[in-house]
């Protein structure tokens, strides 16, 4: 039997750094309250980068406000 890590079968996730642009947009997102879930899937980004970023920031985004 072989067992294959995650990095052999091709699910290594790959990270994007925040651009400028990025940071204004998330700014943006919460200022009109947009719900997280909806936030990650027009960034292409998972709710927890998205979550982390915000705290990072000192920004409310989703259930913390």
């Amino acid at each position: 039997m072989v067992v294959r890590s995650k990095e052999a079968k091709g699910n290594k996730s790959i990270r994007r750094e925040y651009t400028k642009a990025d940071i204004k947009e998330l700014r943006a997102h919460s200022k009109a309250r947009t719900p997280v879930v909806k936030i990650a899937k027009l960034t292409k980004r998972t709710e927890g980068s998205l979550r982390q970023k915000a705290t990072a920031l000192g920004i409310p985004l989703g259930h913390q406000r």
